[in-house]
């Protein structure tokens, strides 16, 4: 039988359930009703006659006059059509018999006995109507307390089997769900021996049918896979086993899963089986494994002496994450995204730092050379301008003018060059002092001072008062001042200002450089401070080499310090640096 059909068939029977139970309220309802009717409709219509009959007595002696005879005559005839109780009608008769002697004459000697006669009559009359009530009232109390019994007798057999349909009915329903779910349950688990049978031939059996047929599949999934998943785990371990790149994974419990020879010749562990083993133990006694594992090797390229040569490496972690390896929430912790381990990784970059510093080394070779015939050109133009050497047309003058840009341009280059080789190649030499802020940011005003004024753009300064001194080399940071503001007096309007303000935050003391230019859109904001990088212009000339905001980073940084900017379009840009007070 289908579920559909069981539950049409629970619910017409409760229907058929509450329908009997109305029905037979009704009937006795009505029971009831028709008792209370009679009493309302036979005796009292009585008790009416006979008290107007005994009316038309009281307000005339006899004999009755023509009015009241016909209104006693009413009455009489009322109450003929309205016999109900045994004795009745006799004494309606003898009541007749009494009023047609009045009317006719016949009695007038004996009026007083006769009306005694009628009176009594009429007191016979209502003294039956009057048991008659008391008995109806008797018979509908007697019918009412009946009814209640079997309204109550048929109330709890109707309460009782609701509730026990209530109860059991369901269980057709949830019964057969929760063996379901303690099935898919076992499943969950990779109890695929878990089978469901249900006695029933409804949807139920067809889902214990389908159930027991996945359980068998993913039984012999499970089978024939196995080898096939150690085939390939093998294979996986033979391709880390040949990276050149040193190659490390770690489970969640800080246990080795793996380790290449690579890793272990960098690492210098001689241990043949290091896998399973707490990455503690290894830790206590390689210093280089510990900073792996720490990440302190992390931000930059390290050097590590392999086979008596000198090698770069450089670190990179992967956190291992296995899908549906638990379920997603457990104890109201969501674990979808749990990492499982992470993955070391030692880059073998030192192909690329031989020819990075092949190419720093040619840059500064080539920015040397070229400082000293570029010196000789200024010397010529020079001069060149000397009009004592001989007067030049305005074209020619012209000529020169142009000359002298571009040398300064290629001299400015050549500097920057110059000094970017000099970080690279690590021999940046720094001269740390401490120096008052005022005296770095009155040094960069000087340089730029005449280039401002040619632009009409006003130099304002904003520093805190009482601040500390910072401890840096006055050239370097002086360098990278200028640097800002070389770049603020370029991008702004003419007739505007650059605000330079000096700050105090807690152990930072801040240098920024606001402009009143365009701004920078946020998509090259990231790359601003890349080698070689420049903002498009819109097909406009570019001047400089995208270098002086690369050096200038790494000029603070060297410092311990930081740089960053702050630009909107229409709204300008600040550049700013931070160093640490002392």
């Amino acid at each position: 039988m289908k579920i559909k059909t069981k539950l049409r068939l629970g619910f017409g029977f409760l229907f058929a359930v509450v329908i009997f139970f109305g029905a037979l309220s009704l009937f006795y309802i009505n029971e009831i009703a028709k008792s209370s009717q009679v009493i309302l409709k036979d005796n009292y219509e009585t008790l009416r006659y006979i008290r107007e009959m005994r009316r038309v007595l009281d307000e005339q002696s006899l004999p009755l006059n023509k009015a009241s005879a016909d209104k006693f005559s009413q009455s009489l005839l009322k109450e003929k059509n309205n016999i109900t109780e045994t004795g009745e009608r006799e004494a309606v008769e003898r009541l007749t018999a009494a009023f047609n002697k009045i009317t006719s004459g016949k009695a007038t000697i004996q009026l007083d006995a006769t009306e005694r006669q009628i009176r009594a009559i009429l007191m016979d009359i209502e003294d039956v109507n009057m048991r008659a009530i008391v008995r109806k009232h008797a018979a509908a109390q007697a019918s009412v307390q009946k009814t209640t019994v079997l309204l109550g007798f048929a109330g709890t057999i109707t309460f009782l089997i609701l509730f026990s349909f209530s109860v059991n009915f369901p269980g057709f329903i949830s019964g057969p769900l929760r063996k379901l779910q303690e099935g898919i349950s076992e499943i969950s688990r990779k109890n695929y021996a878990t089978r469901l049978g249900f006695r029933q031939d409804d949807e139920f059996a067809d889902v214990a049918q389908a159930f027991n047929n996945m359980a068998t599949r993913l039984r012999d999934w499970e089978n024939s896979n196995l080898a096939t998943v150690l085939s390939e785990k093998r294979r996986i371990e033979a391709i880390i086993e040949q990276m050149q790149d040193a190659i490390i994974g770690v489970n969640e419990k800080q246990e080795i899963l793996f380790i290449n020879t690579a890793a272990k010749n960098i690492l210098s562990l001689y241990d043949d089986r290091p896998e399973g083993k707490l990455i503690s133990e290894l830790t206590r006694q390689n210093d280089l494994m510990r900073s792996i594992i720490d990440e302190q090797v992390k931000a930059k390229p390290f050097k590590i002496v392999v086979d008596g040569k000198e090698s770069h490496f450089q670190l990179q972690t992967r956190e291992i994450s296995v899908p549906n390896m638990k379920p997603a929430v457990t104890d109201g912790i969501n674990l979808a995204n749990t990492p499982a381990g992470k993955v070391y990784i030692l880059e073998n970059i030192t192909e690329f730092k031989e020819r990075d510093e092949a190419k720093t080394n040619f840059i500064a070779t080539i920015s040397h050379e070229l400082k000293t015939p570029i010196s000789s050109i200024r010397l010529s133009l020079k001069l060149l301008n000397d009009q004592r050497i001989g007067p030049v047309n305005e074209e020619q003058r012209q000529l020169v003018h142009h000359i002298e840009e571009d040398t300064n341009r290629l001299l400015k280059i050549t500097s920057e060059l110059l000094e970017l080789s000099q970080v690279e190649t690590g021999n940046i030499q720094l001269n740390f002092v401490p120096a008052e802020p005022a005296q770095i940011v009155d040094y960069a005003i000087d340089s730029v001072k005449f280039q401002a004024g040619q632009k009409g753009v006003a130099l304002e300064v904003l520093t805190d008062d009482n601040l500390p001194k910072v401890r840096v080399d006055m050239e370097k940071t002086a360098w990278v001042l200028v640097n800002f503001l070389s770049n603020a007096l370029r991008y702004s309007p003419e007739k505007s200002k650059v605000i330079i303000r000096v700050t105090k935050h807690g152990q930072w003391v801040e240098f920024s450089v606001k402009d009143m230019g365009k701004g920078i859109d946020e998509q090259f904001q990231k790359r601003l401070f890349d080698r070689y990088f420049q903002v498009p212009t819109d097909g406009q000339n570019k001047s400089g080499s995208g270098l002086g905001l690369a050096i200038s980073k790494d000029f603070i940084e060297v410092q311990q310090g930081r740089i960053g900017l702050e630009s909107a379009l229409g709204e300008g840009s600040r550049f700013y640096f931070l160093l640490p007070a002392v």
